[in-house]
């Protein structure tokens, strides 16, 4: 469909908002390039989708909650709020030897929980991006931006079955409209040679406009942009020092971090897209949003406006910005209703009505804008 954080993302943060893709250029994600989906239809591109309001559905499993029907319901209530672009996260394991692995399918009679969201995304007129996740819980890293090897034989072991897996995944998900070539591999950016065959190995497989998830802290450093069709940060800058700032200390913190990113989008020549933004329900939020802590008892409400203040901020900072900043994936949703403990909830109220109070209008006026 279109065309086109800790230093980490999420620093320590494990779990991981998508991009893009856009096209380069005229910025267009536009429909005329790509070729027929999984289900053998030419899927539209939604109107204004140059311009990515886009919330990242993850998942409590391995994933087959994204082939569900609350995965579908759900499509219905985000495009009310004036989404029109959706991410998921397939995901494989990583172990301490380099080697990747994942769950069986056939590429070419992929499951219903990779081809269902693509199908369900395109009836409603939304993008589907595909961001596959490394699962690094259990190995020796906090998180992934550590994984790194030492060992030589294991680093290509890493590159060999990685490889093998996203390419996979792309071939399977070859209907979708934007995919990510990795995220968050902020020690391993540095190899070159592998990202460039990983990224051709993908584009063999997919018509997907592709980007890799860059760290917050990291994205200066990937000598590849020029292989990709956007740049993907994983936005999860720290804003202020202090707890629970105001709406301007928000604005004002967010001047900088934006008159970076312009400056250097204008030097790659590619755009940027968010592949993930979010907040965590606690007073700190803007300054370390890469944390899981959230507050519980007493100071959860306080903590549940510090983080839909720093949402509303967020995108009122991005909206004015979308000839290079093409917008930004929210990080997370989850079908249905996700288990007590949960944290990042887009789908809690309050942050539904941000997000409803900044991106519907925009939806809106890009539906009146769109040619008929």
């Amino acid at each position: 469909m279109l065309e086109a954080l800790l230093p980490r993302g999420r620093g320590r943060l494990g779990a991981a908002l998508l991009t893009v893709l856009l096209a380069v250029g005229s910025g267009a994600f536009a429909a005329a390039r790509r070729g027929p989906s999984a289900s053998g239809a030419l899927p539209v591109a939604p109107a204004g989708a140059e311009h990515v309001r886009g919330v990242t559905i993850s998942c409590e499993t391995w994933g087959w909650e994204w082939g569900s029907d609350a995965f579908a319901a759900d499509l219905d209530r985000l495009k009310g709020l004036g989404v029109n672009w959706v991410a998921i996260h397939p995901y494989a394991r990583i172990r301490a030897d380099g080697e990747v692995s994942a769950r069986d399918f056939d590429p070419d009679h992929p499951p219903e929980w990779i081809t269902r969201p693509i199908r369900e995304a395109h009836a409603r007129g939304l993008a589907l991006f595909v961001i596959p996740h490394l699962a690094y819980w259990g190995s020796p890293w906090s998180w992934r931006g550590e994984i790194e090897f030492q060992d030589p034989a294991a680093r290509a072991r890493f590159f060999a079955s990685y490889q093998a897996w996203i390419t996979g995944v792309a071939r399977a998900a070859r209907g979708a409209d934007g995919f990510s070539i990795a995220n968050e591999l902020e020690k391993l950016a540095g190899f070159e040679a592998e990202w460039r065959a990983v990224i051709a190995a993908v584009r063999a497989e997919t018509p997907a406009r592709l980007t890799w998830a860059a760290n917050w802290s990291g994205y200066r450093d990937v000598r590849f942009w020029d292989a990709l069709d956007a740049v993907g940060v994983q936005a999860y800058f720290p804003l202020v020092e202090h707890a629970d700032p105001t709406e301007d200390e928000l604005r004002a913190a967010w001047k900088p971090v934006l008159a970076e990113l312009a400056t250097f989008q204008a030097r790659v020549g590619k755009p940027i897209v968010f592949t993930e933004l979010g907040y965590r329900a606690a007073l700190d939020a803007a300054r370390e949003p890469w944390t899981f802590r959230e507050a519980r008892g007493d100071e959860r409400a306080r903590a549940e406006a510090v983080q839909e203040r720093c949402l509303t901020i967020a995108l009122e900072a991005i909206e004015p910005e979308s000839a290079w900043l093409r917008g930004a994936f929210l990080w997370k949703w989850f079908p249905g209703s996700a288990r007590r403990g949960e944290n990042f909830l887009v789908n809690r109220p309050g942050m539904q009505r941000v997000v409803e109070r900044v991106w519907k209008p925009a939806a809106e006026r890009a539906d009146e804008a769109a040619p008929r």
